[in-house]
């Protein structure tokens, strides 16, 4: 097999999914990658690790290897190297590798390879399951849409927790845990949002009251950011029914999954 041959194969098996043999491999991979993030949790086990951390170490420098020569191939037989390494998976296949060299510097920095199991987000394209990510477009679209209400509300909230967190440490102090007032915008925020770690507690009657405005007010507030983005939701895929128009009766509002038209019968 000649050289230019050899490119076309690897590129065939590699980046294609309609093959037997692309399929296979892509599926391999993912094992693989699933692999390595459960060797990574092992290791983060300490009394695990203290006992088998040599076969640990052996299995993520295998899978290391592994992914390193991966990588250096899809580069090699890819005909477009440069848009290929600048792409997201590019970039999340180069990132799933780097970690472990540089724990030979940075100890520790091989958790880092945790981001291995971005790479699992292939199988939205060998499973053929991209109808998916356009349903998850049009939640992001959503978001998008609605990221300058959401912003002024956390600017609000945050208002109100530096209000909150000021007045608990007037009337509280350093004397029941408040001993700043960043410290009780942070019991603030904690109160707020309904987490209640009990690490800072009121203990003035005054506090208490203060205390139990926060938490009413942490219920009042917690469905906005919801309604807003349930609001944006519902626009954007009012706006996704009309975009798929008929060919024709010129007609829209169709679901995604619909395949005639509700107004003429026409195949979509």
């Amino acid at each position: 097999m000649d050289h230019a041959a050899l490119k076309a194969r690897l590129n065939e098996i590699i980046f294609g999914t309609d093959t037997p043999a692309g399929k296979n491999f892509d599926l391999a991979l993912i094992i693989l990658i699933i692999s390595s993030v459960f060797v990574l949790m092992l290791e983060s086990l300490q009394d695990f690790a203290g006992r088998y951390q040599l076969y640990l170490s052996i299995a993520e420098w295998t899978f290391t290897a592994i992914f390193t020569v991966e990588y250096f191939v899809r580069i090699y037989c890819t005909p477009h190297r440069l848009r290929y390494v600048r792409s997201f998976y590019g970039v999340i296949d180069l990132l799933s590798i780097l970690p472990s060299y540089l724990s030979l510097i940075f100890p520790g920095a091989n958790y880092l390879l945790i981001v291995r199991l971005l790479r699992v987000l292939r199988v939205f394209r060998i499973l053929k399951l991209m109808r998916y990510l356009t349903e998850a477009n049009v939640l992001l679209r959503s978001m998008m849409m609605a990221r300058r209400k959401i912003m002024i509300f956390f600017f609000s909230v945050f208002v109100l927790s530096v209000i909150f967190g000021s007045l608990m440490y007037i009337v509280e102090g350093p004397d029941n845990g408040f001993s700043s007032i960043p410290k009780s915008v942070y019991w603030t925020i904690v109160t707020i949002t309904t987490v209640g770690y009990g690490d800072i507690t009121p203990h003035t009657s005054l506090g208490q009251f203060i205390a139990a405005i926060a938490m009413l007010t942490g219920y009042s507030i917690i469905a906005v950011p919801t309604g807003i983005l349930t609001a944006e939701l519902t626009q954007e895929m009012q706006r996704d029914r009309q975009r798929r128009r008929c060919g024709s009766c010129e007609q829209g509002g169709h679901e995604a999954h619909a395949r005639y038209c509700l107004h003429c019968g026409h195949a979509l």
